[in-house]
């Protein structure tokens, strides 16, 4: 028997296809850009299938009921976009049944979206047959390989014997280094509400808290802003473990947050420091360094400056420190992902190599710099800051509470 649910998810997909162009928004991506790109790479069609790429081609869609788990059943949710170069107006979007809802409040705009599946094979066998339906012979798909599970490419080599599958996450990567007004103003109050929760947190807790119930505060000071929690990396004392557990911050030890916070798909990633009492000199000199080391390397960002200056810039202070066999800097882009271009960091040190090193910065891109300390005797010693490049420079997302923050002032106030 056929639930009203299910009727009306049905009724709903069958409608999709009687939408207007006029009843759809307007596509929030540069389809130049992509398909430039997809030209480079030598793609004709592309298939998304992430979520967070979805997100963006969408302009910010993404399943209520699926955001933060894929499996359902046997199966798993595979919303899948499909952009044929040159063709936008041929775009489609297959979505699950579970999202008619959502478009029927917030239409897509692409030209067709059924939202009738209920797995990876479905939805794949749906964007097969659309593709036959709007007449788009394609030789090369592009997919993204890492976000595509086996079935559903078994699916796609068998339905389309005749396409060669190629990987397209650069493409999609690419597409999203550069990122929109909105698209920082997101990233800016990410960044600002992970730095209020971490002072939140700090303030509120003196000495004998456990790093366990550090880490449960700052997820509720994070989702009571609005964000999602995603993870908090944090020490306590001269330990330079990470991970929650049962430890004690304690009167005169320091600690390290390090957390990501999601606001509305965009991360908020900044890493802080506090004391439970005063800092001693040795600390304070410690801090001001990674300080020091952090300021030099965002100086030379900006718009049109290469990508390789911000190593340049910090690598000469960490091999000149006395604790330069402790000393680790890194920049990275984010974004939607804690790890996406400009990739920067040199060759060996992270699982992509150093592409935008050699190419000039632009405006829009966001970048993390962080210096971390893994000190022998004192602990953990880190700052994380958020920099977007701008046409005159760079802007900090969530500047403040660079200092030694203390611990429990909120509490004895």
């Amino acid at each position: 028997m056929i639930c009203a649910e299910e009727a009306a998810n049905g009724a709903h997909a069958m409608l999709d296809v009687t939408k207007t162009a006029a009843a759809r928004p307007a596509i929030p991506f540069d389809t130049g850009r992509l398909d430039r790109l997809m030209e480079d790479a030598g793609i004709d069609l592309l298939l998304a299938t992430s979520k967070h790429n979805v997100q963006y081609l969408l302009g910010g869609h993404r399943s209520i009921f699926f955001d933060y788990m894929d499996a359902t059943g046997i199966t798993r949710y595979l919303p899948i976009l499909a952009y044929p170069k040159g063709a936008p107006d041929k775009a489609a979007y297959i979505g699950h049944r579970l999202e008619s809802h959502q478009k029927e409040v917030a239409p897509f705009w692409t030209a067709e979206a059924p939202t009738s599946s209920s797995g990876s094979i479905d939805a794949t066998e749906k964007a097969i047959a659309y593709l036959r339906k709007a007449g788009l012979k394609v030789k090369r798909i592009g997919v993204e390989m890492p976000f595509l599970p086996t079935d559903a490419a078994a699916t796609l080599r068998a339905g389309l014997p005749d396409s060669e599958l190629k990987d397209a996450v650069f493409v999609l990567e690419r597409l999203r280094a550069k990122k929109r007004p909105d698209e920082l103003a997101l990233l800016r109050r990410a960044s600002e509400l992970v730095i209020e929760s971490m002072l939140a947190v700090i303030g509120a807790h003196g000495p004998g808290t456990s790093k366990r119930e550090l880490f449960e505060a700052l997820r509720r000071e994070e989702v009571n802003r609005g964000m999602t929690f995603e993870y908090c990396l944090l020490t306590a004392g001269t330990s330079l473990n990470r991970a929650p557990s049962e430890q004690r911050w304690e009167q005169g030890d320091i600690i390290s947050l390090d957390s990501g916070g999601n606001y509305h798909g965009y991360i908020g990633d900044l890493c802080r420091m506090a004391i439970q009492g005063e800092p001693d000199a040795e600390l304070e000199d410690l801090l001001g360094e990674i300080e020091t080391i952090q300021r030099k390397a965002m100086a030379p960002i900006k718009a049109g400056a290469m990508g390789s200056v911000i190593y340049e810039a910090a690598t000469p202070l960490v091999r000149q420190s006395k604790n330069h066999n402790h000393l680790h800097f890194l920049a990275h882009g984010m974004g939607l992902v804690s790890h996406e271009a400009p990739r920067l960091a040199p060759r060996g040190s992270m699982a992509y190599d150093p592409y935008d090193a050699d190419h000039p910065l632009e405006t829009g891109m966001v970048i993390s710099v962080e210096t971390t300390l893994h000190h022998p005797r004192r602990g953990f010693i880190k700052l994380e800051d958020t920099v977007a490049v701008t046409e005159a420079g760079f802007d900090i997302y969530g500047e403040g509470a660079r200092g030694w923050n203390r611990g429990g002032t909120a509490v004895s106030a």
